[in-house]
């Protein structure tokens, strides 16, 4: 019996910001530009009250419906997010309530965003191996847009919104989660970071004032900040790496992997990886064009909608990286 992925469904909120609302702000920038740029033309934005628990508990609804799971069999939540609803208390702990998983089950919150899917999977697979549950929800909720400067072209054209869950059991006879790499550089911290609003350097007057940067972007101290070139330097550096680490650990050669799903960044990357590390374009998904960079979600919704398209069957080894805000990365391979 193997540890796997039994059930997995998604959420994305309705709105949608396309390439053209877009290029009606920034003026300067078309439509076509902003595509070419990053492989998206529009993004799923959470609306003004809808927050972390709202997307996270429809993706558990739609995972429940889908697949005929009973709340009551779940006995521990796993919640990713870089948004949650509150700094305390705990949004799984709110989920749980809401969805109404039983009172003796686990539920808690880690705060990682780009690879905190693969990251959440090993948690999972800790659990169940330790004898600490058997019916692990795991779940993602990004809401980025909340953190975003709506004039800062570097980050919103690029995030969107959405939530996945997954369930991970211990019983599955063919469903198999394999062995795990992980990586860290907190060196990098500062290249994808929300500077104010912890504690570190609270919210104030001061972090709300608005600079414009040398390419014309517009953000606070309150917003997102990204260093675009640093995360790419850092993506082409550890991704290939960690993908030959990975296969060493499982025992495979790239040759036996049926399908490649990273963390969805940006087109450029994805494709600028996929060729550096000599992947057939057959066996790598990409999804980006009308979702955008959902973060933690990324994975699960790609992995989802390949599912649905037929491109991920039964049996098939399927690689998982991600990498990103941290700097983290992690990768797995797992039998579907």
């Amino acid at each position: 019996m193997g540890i796997g992925i039994a059930a997995i469904s998604y959420y994305l909120p309705e709105k949608t910001l396309t390439n053209d609302d877009l290029a009606a702000l920034y003026g300067d920038w078309t439509a076509e530009k902003i595509f070419n740029k990053t492989g998206i033309c529009r993004r799923h934005i959470a609306d003004d009250e809808e927050c972390t628990s709202n997307l996270a508990e429809k993706a558990a609804l739609n995972l429940f419906n889908e697949y005929g799971v009973k709340p009551e069999t779940i006995d521990f939540i796993l919640l990713a997010t870089q948004s949650p609803d509150y700094f305390l208390p705990t949004t799984a702990c709110i989920l749980q309530d809401r969805l109404r998983i039983p009172r003796n089950s686990g539920a808690l919150d880690f705060n990682l965003g780009c690879s905190a899917y693969v990251y959440g999977l090993a948690l999972a697979k800790s659990l169940i191996d330790g004898d600490m549950a058997n019916n692990v929800l795991l779940i993602t909720s990004e809401i980025y847009s909340k953190h975003i400067h709506p004039m800062d072209k570097s980050t919103r054209t690029i995030f969107g919104d959405g939530a996945s869950a997954t369930l991970i059991k211990g019983d599955q006879n063919e469903s198999k989660i394999g062995k795990f790499i992980f990586g860290t550089d907190g060196s990098g911290a500062s290249h994808l970071i929300i500077p104010a609003g912890g504690m570190k350097i609270r919210s104030s007057m001061e972090t709300k004032i608005e600079e414009m940067d040398e390419n014309g972007a517009i953000r606070s101290k309150d917003n997102i900040y990204m260093n675009g070139p640093e995360i790419f330097n850092f993506t082409i550096s550890v991704v290939p790496k960690a993908v030959n680490d990975v296969l060493a650990k499982n025992e495979l050669d790239i040759e036996d992997i049926d399908l490649f799903v990273f963390h969805q960044a940006n087109k450029y990357m994805l494709d600028y990886l996929r060729k550096k590390i000599k992947i057939p374009e057959d066996k790598y998904y990409i999804n980006l064009k009308d979702i955008g960079n959902t973060v933690s979600s990324s994975i699960p919704i790609a992995l989802k909608m390949a599912l649905c398209e037929g491109k991920l069957k039964k049996g098939d080894n399927v690689m998982l990286v991600g990498f990103g805000v941290g700097l983290s990365w992690a990768a797995t391979v797992i039998k579907w």
